[in-house]
């Protein structure tokens, strides 16, 4: 064995798969309840591209790097393990599990907390995927204090679009609804017209840039609207590769918004012994809600533990009695 988590490893109390907020905070609560946690984080986390972290008190518009560095320390503090890696399978093997990374290691582990996030499937508009965390933004809480009274373009993807420009027009007076071949019903029209917000029909071709920026879009007649930020919700799938095995119960999101892992507000997943939090169950949380879910889920598996351990050492107390020679 060449170090701690090769290939005959012992089994870890807690195994992390994902090491953002939600994966990170987790592994904090199992590392200060002296628990033997191991995250094994693939080094993808969906903020990659922004600027900052907003909306996280104490955490204002820290860079999403120096977070999880910060994040990664205070885990490994409490004697919490980072491990850089992808998980490719993970199996139940009598009462744990079984994880298998994709340079072959395998970790074996009593419970398993998934928190692996989402990914973002942008619609396919040529040049708008590369504007991604810039100036193509999604959550008017996450980003809209710096796209504030700019030139904003709405890329309508389906019903939700409405909403979005209505939050986005609370950020800037010039809000433009590009419709893509959703056309917002009356009472968002009324809403648009009593707003400001015009609605302009068509399907976007492209996405116009000039020195690394936008500078608007082109519709499939030909015309260009100029715009200096685009907004657009992407649809949110829950990052699931390498878990098939385990039998997770994936949920569409309402109004085709993705997918997301099925588990209750504890994290528990329906699967015994395996808990979600963070994105992967809750496509809607931003880091502060993730980091929340990862600590109660963290919690709830120490919780878990304890129980499990007491009654072994009961079971192991009445064993050693039966065996005891009689009169001793």
């Amino acid at each position: 064995m060449t170090d701690h988590w090769g290939q005959q490893d012992g089994t870890a109390d807690a195994v992390v798969i994902g090491g953002g907020a939600a994966g990170l905070s987790g592994a904090l609560m199992l590392a200060r309840s002296r628990r033997d946690v191991l995250v094994i984080d693939a080094g993808s986390p969906r903020n990659a591209p922004a600027e900052g972290v907003h909306g996280l008190l104490g955490r204002e518009g820290m860079p999403p790097a120096e977070l999880l560095r910060t994040g990664r320390d205070e885990v490994r503090r409490y004697g919490g393990r980072i491990l850089d890696g992808e998980v490719t399978d993970a199996v139940r093997a009598g009462d744990g599990f079984v994880v298998t990374l994709n340079d072959g290691r395998t970790i074996g582990a009593r419970r398993l907390l998934v928190a692996t996030g989402l990914r973002d499937v942008l619609p396919d508009i040529p040049g708008l995927a590369d504007r991604w965390g810039r100036d193509l933004v999604h959550c008017p809480y996450c980003h809209g204090w710096e796209v504030r009274d700019r030139a904003i373009g709405v890329v309508a993807t389906g019903d939700g679009s409405v909403h979005q420009a209505l939050l986005f027009r609370q950020l800037s007076d010039d809000v433009v609804y590009l419709a893509n071949g959703h056309e917002p019903d009356d009472a968002a029209l009324a809403r648009f017209d009593a707003l400001g917000i015009p609605v302009v029909a068509g399907r976007v071709a492209t996405v116009e840039t000039a020195g690394d920026r936008i500078t608007g879009v082109r519709l499939d007649d030909g015309a260009v609207v100029a715009r200096d930020v685009l907004a657009v919700a992407s649809r949110m799938e829950a990052r699931t590769q390498g878990l098939a095995s385990l039998g997770l119960r994936s949920v569409e999101l309402p109004g085709g918004m993705g997918t997301s892992i099925q588990a209750d507000e504890f994290g528990r997943t329906g699967i015994p012994g395996v808990w979600a939090a963070g994105n992967v169950a809750d496509a809607k949380a931003q880091v502060g809600a993730a980091a929340a879910a990862g600590a109660l889920a963290g919690a709830q598996i120490n919780a878990e533990l304890v129980m499990e351990d007491a009654d072994r050492a009961v079971t192991l107390r009445r064993s050693a009695a039966a065996e005891a020679p009689a009169g001793r």
